[in-house]
């Protein structure tokens, strides 16, 4: 029988460490080097939560401090109609159908006025891939907000989206994104990425943008000067795999451009679509699974500013405790959020500034609020002892 593993004992400084395959990325985490794919499928494997949250917040930590981002922000849905009929989605319409919708610019101007209120700073927007909106309809809408509302921050379509916008305007990826941010859009926001693995989006996404295809515009949009951010969706048919390869294709293209602000793990939502009944999924993702796939996110992408929690999709409760395991940036305000409840999200539709606030001190974090660009435009008087002892996460409700 082997001798047992030595163990680093407790102490101030570092963790008990119960998995002796962890001993050899703890001293790559302190030394700050680069961890490889075997590395991050130990991590992801592991048994031993305590030191893989530690090392997560080490990053954090070293990056960022105990400060925690959010931005008070609207999201908008300027139309559920869609064609792409992803199996996951729960939130896409077809035309005619009666719960669908589809906004003018002048309705999506309107839409906006209604839900405006001080500080605002971002727009986000995300929709379906409207199969008879004219090109023009997009760039105009952007122009149409920045003139309504002066100093918006319009963070607005994914890749897939401009995927779709190239192939009805008939101009190349690299062109519909000069002229919308010629418009005035000054991010886009992550999404449509999913699992870049062909063999899960051919059954999740057989109709959206190929994996490379994101890729390359996310790539040209940080030619451009447009910062992005990263998603992908996990909980569904994905393997441990192919969750880590998603974040391998991330590091490299960040390693080239450095264009991302952050990655999002979006959690799957199991209500109301096609996947989940094809699975016979009525589970949610484990907070053990989502706090797990944000730590190894924040010890693999490090060249990542951000790793950020969703509250939307795991909670609020969560997202606090999460805080703990990489994550520095909660999201936003969100105001009305439809694309995940439509799958099932119990979450609110939108926080308060102040919820926001109090939910990043309850948890013993220094709250800041940014916009769009990640500009620091506010930062809060830290919770009692930030720099102390922190105190554990308590419930947001």
């Amino acid at each position: 029988m082997s001798a047992a593993p030595t163990v680093h004992s407790a102490s101030r400084l570092t963790p008990l460490v119960r998995d002796p395959e962890l001993l050899p990325i703890l001293k790559k985490v302190e030394a700050g080097k680069r961890l490889t794919f075997d590395e991050g499928l130990v991590l992801f494997r592991t048994p031993d939560y305590n030191t893989l949250m530690w090392m997560a917040n080490r990053v954090r930590e070293r990056k960022h401090g105990h400060k925690t981002y959010f931005v008070h922000s609207l999201r908008l849905e300027f139309t559920n109609i869609c064609y792409v009929g992803c199996t996951f989605c729960a939130f896409a319409a077809k035309k005619g159908d009666a719960r669908a919708w589809d906004y003018s610019v002048e309705e999506v101007v309107a839409k906006v006025r209604a839900k405006w209120e001080p500080g605002l700073t971002e727009l986000h927007m995300s929709s379906g891939h409207h199969p008879n909106r004219p090109w023009s309809y997009y760039p105009e809408m952007v122009r149409a907000l920045n003139e309504n509302f002066p100093g918006i921050q319009v963070k607005a379509f994914t890749a897939a989206e401009i995927e779709h916008l190239s192939k009805i305007s008939k101009k190349p990826t690299l062109e519909v994104l000069r002229e919308l941010k010629e418009a005035g859009l000054v991010a886009l926001p992550g999404g449509g990425a999913e699992i870049f693995a062909e063999r899960v989006r051919k059954q999740i996404a057989k109709n959206k943008v190929k994996a490379e295809k994101w890729l390359q515009i996310h790539r040209e949009a940080h030619s451009l000067g447009i910062r992005t951010n990263a998603t992908m969706l996990y909980g569904h048919i994905e393997t441990l795999e192919e969750r880590l390869d998603h974040m391998d294709r991330l590091r490299r293209l960040q390693d080239e451009t450095g264009g991302f602000y952050s990655f999002i793990p979006l959690a799957f939502q199991p209500d109301a679509n096609a996947l989940a009944f094809n699975l016979g999924k009525t589970e949610f993702t484990t907070g053990l699974d989502d706090l797990r796939n944000l730590a190894v996110a924040r010890l693999y992408l490090d060249n990542f500013d951000h790793i950020k929690g969703y509250w939307v999709m795991i909670s609020s409760d969560l997202v606090q405790v999460a805080l703990d395991w990489g994550v520095s940036d909660i999201d936003g305000t969100i105001i009305e959020e439809h694309i995940a409840h439509a799958a099932g999200a119990t979450s609110p539709l939108g926080l308060s500034r102040q919820k926001m606030v109090e939910l990043i001190r309850a948890a013993g974090r220094v709250p800041v609020e940014r916009d769009a660009l990640y500009n620091e435009l506010r930062i809060y008087d830290p919770p009692p002892k930030a720099d102390g002892p922190r105190p554990r996460a308590i419930s947001s409700s």
